[in-house]
């Protein structure tokens, strides 16, 4: 089924007539997907606010985060091969965090960037951890939001039990209900316009009329193999951040992140900064006060 996107002559993203404040671009992966990643603009003597989405997300998942971050640091903020308005892969078995890491190489090589933030939601945390271990001199700071080395079996269950569910909906309230079924253990307090937003960020308006999940409904594969859904044993990978200001946030009643793993990450990282985000499973969205306010707060060491 055919996406439809919005872009106006300049490549600046465009909904309903109105201008976006990023504009869409592109860069290619080393088996020569197209693949896309929205920049917001930023002051050029800081370094770039990298935010990496979660398994079924793309890039929407931070619009209102970084439309908070631009102008004062760049945001980028790229969609994973299989996402939004980045190509499929042709090999459902590249589907796997550690692709993802080489493509997002070729992406900062594209732009030239050595060092940078990451700000990485669940996947994105694991990209995060996994791009420290080849070096961890890139990683100015980073925030793992509601992710850790160890990842609980039972939130990889619930995952599981959803992903590559082709669903699709006749309206935008239907998908909203539809999302509220899947996930109101993680957001019971949502209201419907809270679901709606979640929706207009997960998915996507067809050319059939109909509502549907914005991303390869093959990137299930590799996720059902358990030796694909996490890399075996990340805590060497986590342990490459001990000297660069961590944030984690913890949604209070994640299925994914357990009060042990986190304990065990304060550790091994005594610096980190711990932030539980009340009332919300996994994964926190970012839009919270409690998450905002522990960003800035990271950000603001930075100078």
């Amino acid at each position: 089924m055919r996406k439809l996107h919005w872009l106006n002559n300049s490549g600046q993203g465009e909904v309903c007539g109105m201008s976006m404040p990023y504009q869409d671009r592109y860069w290619e992966s080393a088996d020569g997907l197209k693949l896309h990643f929205r920049d917001y603009a930023g002051r050029e003597d800081r370094p770039p606010v990298i935010c990496l989405h979660g398994l079924t997300r793309n890039a929407r998942d931070f619009e209102s985060l970084a439309e908070h971050l631009a102008g004062d640091w760049r945001a980028i903020v790229p969609e994973v091969r299989g996402r939004g308005m980045s190509e499929y892969a042709k090999d459902p078995m590249t589907y796997t965090p550690l692709t993802y890491v080489a493509d997002l190489a070729a992406l900062l090589e594209q732009e030239g960037i050595s060092r940078f933030i990451s700000i990485g939601t669940s996947m994105g945390g694991l990209m995060t951890m996994l791009m420290a271990a080849r070096d961890p001199t890139r990683i100015i700071a980073a925030v793992l939001n509601d992710i850790g080395p160890e990842v609980d079996p039972v939130g990889l269950k619930r995952i599981g039990n959803y992903i590559g569910q082709a669903r699709n909906y006749p309206t935008w309230i239907h998908a909203a209900r539809g999302l509220q079924e899947v996930h109101s253990a993680a957001f019971p307090e949502f209201d419907l316009e809270q679901w709606l937003v979640m929706g207009k960020r997960t998915m996507v308006l067809g050319q059939n009329g109909r509502v549907s999940l914005d991303y390869d409904m093959a990137i299930a594969e590799p996720f059902k193999q358990s030796d694909n859904a996490a890399p075996p044993n990340l805590w060497p990978a986590f342990e490459a951040l001990v000297n660069v200001p961590v944030t984690l946030l913890r949604g209070e009643l994640s299925d994914l992140l357990s009060e042990a793993t986190e304990a065990k990450m304060k550790e091994l990282h005594p610096a980190m900064q711990t932030v539980i985000v009340p009332n919300v499973g996994h994964a926190p969205t970012l839009d919270e006060p409690e998450a905002r306010v522990a960003i800035d707060a990271l950000l603001a060491q930075l100078g």
